[in-house]
């Protein structure tokens, strides 16, 4: 039975373990907290996660939550008319929703990684809790067949050097405000079905609103991602959540008011119901070597590290668990070596660097092409569609997105077949 250790006990590492386990490795997951730490404690991301994704979990039988959480079939942009909010309430230029072939949820990571850790335990999983050091992996290289690193934040990264070739910004683009609130109403024009809101304010920043299920039931998540030194750029040193929560709604108020407009019961959720920071976009060297020798694997954020302004982290946390499982369980026998390390990333990044080149297209002010794509999807509802099917499969993008000629030839082809 082959001996595996999993540093890091989120989307990735979780899933991943419970994977190997499935298939009769003998697995090791180290967590720096237990799961009553994390279920009682902050939240710990925003997440909506779409079809391909979820079925990587159901796959493994990991969908505990599906019935309960609220079932997403809508993806609604909107984009505040530039510079409307200066004099008044600001006003929408754009404003649509398209449909997913395939629902997605979000359930709030607090929920959703305690009970994973808990089900690991349960099957017979090693569960360490202790948060690990390069020192300790050290030791732990020589013990285990193999020894990979999801834990995304802290002293462990540090192993994996930067890949400037695919990371173009070394800083933060947004400041990042997250709150998860219970008493946000319905949108008036579509009352009927739940959809994640994408609203645009050029120059300023965007607002996300996402239904969720979070530790008392269904919630909705607001989640304000900033340009740095803007006008949403005013959480960093806000400690007090409800505070927090105060200064999400008069943003609101003032940059999406059609969305304030539901928002005037929201309560949050919990004490813990709030999250602000920032970081750089970045993608690492997949191999960590350690200072007896030995390699590490780096796994999904450790390795590539997306804004979220595109909502693909746990997207991608989960398409790479599945990728390093199936490269795992191909290798059988056979030594996992540096070849075969630099081999899984690569697989893996064939997925990743279409979400890579998106985002990072995303925090940047959007070209004229974009503008007219995103303006036609108002008019053209299988424009809006296949914008909102993209968000499960990104590479898609690559096809009508980046290049204007590309995009005038889709949005002709559609509105000559109208």
């Amino acid at each position: 039975m082959r001996k595996i250790l999993v540093v890091g006990a989120g989307q990735a590492g979780l899933q991943l373990a419970l994977g190997l386990q499935s298939h009769g490795y003998e697995v090791t997951l180290m967590s720096n907290r237990t799961a009553d730490e994390i279920r009682s404690g902050r939240v710990m991301s925003t997440q909506c996660m779409f079809h391909t994704a979820l079925q990587h979990e159901r796959d493994l039988q990991l969908n505990f939550w599906e019935s309960q959480a609220p079932k997403i079939e809508g993806l609604g942009v909107s984009v505040a008319a530039p510079g409307s909010w200066g004099e008044g309430p600001a006003a929408r230029a754009i404003d649509w929703v398209g449909r997913l072939d395939g629902y997605a949820q979000s359930v709030d990571q607090r929920v959703k990684m305690a009970g994973w850790m808990e089900t690991f335990a349960q099957r017979g999983g090693q569960l360490v809790i202790h948060g690990a050091a390069v020192g300790d992996l050290d030791y732990f290289a020589r013990t285990y067949d193999l020894v990979l690193v999801s834990a995304g934040k802290g002293e462990l990264v540090q192993m994996f050097g930067r890949d400037a070739s695919r990371s173009p910004y070394s800083e933060p683009q947004r400041a990042l405000a997250v709150s998860y609130v219970h008493g946000l109403g319905p949108r008036p024009e579509h009352p009927d079905f739940y959809a994640v809101r994408c609203n645009l304010v050029p120059g300023v920043g965007e607002l996300f609103v996402m239904p969720t299920l979070t530790t008392s039931g269904p919630a909705d998540i607001l989640f304000w991602e900033g340009i740095p030194g803007g006008p949403l750029d005013v959480f960093n040193g806000v400690k007090d959540p409800s505070e927090h929560l105060s200064l999400t709604l008069e943003l609101m108020e003032r940059y999406t008011p059609w969305e304030h407009a539901r928002a005037t019961k929201a309560e949050l959720t919990d004490a813990g119901g709030t999250l602000a920071g920032r970081y750089a976009p970045t993608v690492r060297n997949p191999i960590g070597r350690l200072p007896g020798g030995g390699l590490v694997l780096g796994v999904a954020d450790v390795v590539v590290a997306n804004d979220p302004i595109t909502g693909q982290g746990s997207n991608s946390a989960s398409k790479c668990a599945a990728s390093y499982l199936a490269s795992i369980l191909e290798q059988g026998e056979k030594e996992f070596d540096e070849t075969w390390m630099q081999e899984t990333f690569d697989r893996y990044w064939n997925t990743a660097q279409h979400v890579t080149k998106w985002t990072n297209a995303m925090l940047a002010p959007p070209p004229e092409h974009i503008l007219n794509l995103i303006g036609a999807a108002g008019q053209l509802q299988p424009v809006a569609d296949r914008f909102a099917n993209a968000f499960n499969d990104p590479a898609d993008f690559e096809n009508f997105f980046y290049e204007p000629e590309k995009t005038e030839a889709y949005l002709a082809s559609v509105t000559a077949g109208a």
